[in-house]
């Protein structure tokens, strides 16, 4: 099969035409470790909370001791704590491939936040927060910018395509995971892993490889807009699934705008369901059916899709009942000259024109991109004292990635299943926004219902929903709501870990 056009739709996490040139950035990655250390406090529910945060590089070696990359990362570990091998630590990442944590830093997990309006728009000038909805109380915290992000680089600069592809990827992470367990001496630590969009593939396959290669077994992982099987999200000829998947995001965006009928607006879950059952029972039967639906199953099906999608019935017979997301973006408002976001379809865009198939820009994306940036590059140079005039690259440039799927998709499914198979003790806990049109929960519901876990262990995956998008930690009231599902999560996975544990001792005796 041909990724181009995979990668162009993926885009998971915020690709954009200011993506710098690797070849041409300036050489930062001298070949030494650094540190700089910070003392802090904040309050959290109530608590203060004393840390430190480190910002610093790991170098990656070969075989034959020869630095091979530069790993920037910042953690935040809390003081005062008794025994620290009791504590647990989680490791966080974005996606992209090629962005940076600071999605996840800034936004939801970190002790400081960008400012934003409970909306989730950013609005001048751009400063940062206490994030009293960190989950610092929980569990310290290492943010690590894969190779090629942030300030992290190859050595030499023109073999960082060796570290770009999905096994590469994993496998570098994976390094730096261990020798942050080892220099820190957390090796007892109860160990979680977060990551969102691209961030979650790599988070299953992280898993996975630390178990086999490393036997460095992970506690829990968090799935923040997951995509674990592309195909679910690839709008390739002769791939139905995505058209399947994208239409309950469809009708949410469609709600949020208010282009449904009465019946639909009136209750927003009741038709999330109702959108759900349609694509089981009518929808996935007639795309099967190709050329063999007849006239007035065709109709009706395409009655249902106007009903569902706010979109006329003549754009979805021309449409051949399949609508992309780019189409879906563009045509959903066009009667009002306005586009809707891809990482966030509750935002608007205003192009040039109201004619075309796709949409000039994401809206959701150009809303905040800006006060991210603007925010990492302060506080990295203030508050945590790295001093450095190199560029942090929020996002890059990674293409060509290296899929290593040959002919068929990306899927890293089967991984998830088998490292939770061969670890009961290990949790998931999934987080969807139900505006994001990047990565659509319904497929990602559709992955988890096809994972194929003994019933034994299908109780561990843990999954919820937010009314925002792909970055549902900046709609202020989702952020509350997923700093409590979180909380939960940790301490819930910590309890029955140390349950099952006592229950082993028991049986041994």
């Amino acid at each position: 099969m041909q990724f181009t056009q995979l990668i162009l739709i993926f885009m998971i996490c915020f690709f954009s035409s200011a993506f710098a040139d690797e070849n041409k950035e300036e050489n930062i990655c001298e070949e030494k470790e650094e540190q700089s250390e910070t003392k802090h406090e904040i309050i959290i529910n109530g608590n203060p909370i004393s840390y430190k945060a480190i910002a610093g590089n790991f170098l990656l070696k070969d075989e034959k001791c020869k630095s091979k990359a530069s790993v920037f990362y910042i953690t935040y570990i809390k003081e005062g704590t008794e025994n620290q091998q009791n504590r647990p630590i989680t490791f966080c990442f974005n996606g992209g491939p090629g962005s940076s944590a600071v999605w996840l830093h800034l936004g939801v997990l970190g002790p400081k936040r960008v400012f934003l309006n409970d909306n989730g728009d950013a609005i001048p000038p751009f400063h940062l927060i206490d994030n009293d909805y960190s989950i610092l109380d929980d569990t310290d915290l290492v943010f690590i910018d894969p190779v090629s992000t942030g300030f992290s680089r190859a050595i030499p600069q023109e073999d960082a395509k060796k570290f770009h592809g999905v096994e590469e990827d994993v496998k570098s992470v994976a390094e730096f995971i261990r020798l942050y367990l080892t220099r820190y001496q957390r090796w007892e630590s109860p160990k979680f892993i977060i990551g969102e969009s691209y961030g979650t593939t790599r988070a299953a396959g992280l898993a996975g490889h630390l178990h086999d290669e490393q036997f460095i077994y992970v506690n829990g992982l968090v799935l923040i807009s997951t995509v674990l099987n592309f195909q679910s999200i690839d709008f390739n000829a002769g791939n139905d699934l995505s058209y399947l998947l994208f239409l309950p995001s469809y009708t949410a965006t469609a709600w949020y705008h208010k282009k449904l009928s009465p019946d639909l607006q009136a209750n927003f879950h009741d038709t999330m369901q109702a959108a759900r059952q349609f694509v089981i029972n009518d929808y996935s039967l007639a795309l099967f059916k190709g050329d063999l639906l007849k006239d007035q199953e065709r109709s009706r099906i395409v009655n249902q899709l106007t009903r569902f999608t706010g979109l006329s019935s003549e754009y979805i017979e021309r449409s051949n009942l399949r609508i992309d997301m780019f189409r879906f973006a563009k045509e959903l408002l066009r009667d009002q000259r306005k586009t809707v976001g891809r990482f966030d379809s509750r935002f608007k865009g205003i192009d040039a024109d109201a004619v075309g198939e796709h949409f000039e820009y994401d809206p959701s994306a150009d809303a905040i991109f800006g006060a991210f940036t603007a925010t990492m590059n302060q506080y990295i140079r203030t508050d945590l004292k790295w001093n450095k005039e190199g560029t942090y690259k929020i996002l890059t440039n990674v293409q060509p990635w290296d899929y290593a799927s040959s002919n068929k998709y990306l899927n890293v499914a089967d991984t998830l299943r088998s490292v939770m198979t061969k670890n009961p003790y290990l949790r998931v806990f999934v987080g969807n926004g139900y505006y994001d049109l990047a990565t659509p929960f319904f497929a990602t519901e559709y992955t988890f219902n096809h994972l194929g876990l003994d019933p034994s262990i299908s109780h561990h995956v843990t999954m919820r929903h937010y009314e925002a998008g792909h970055m549902m930690y900046i709609h202020h009231p989702s952020l509350i709501k997923l700093k409590a599902d979180l909380a939960s999560f940790y301490r819930e996975t910590l309890k029955s870990q140390q349950q099952e544990g006592r229950e082993g001792e028991a049986v041994k005796r």
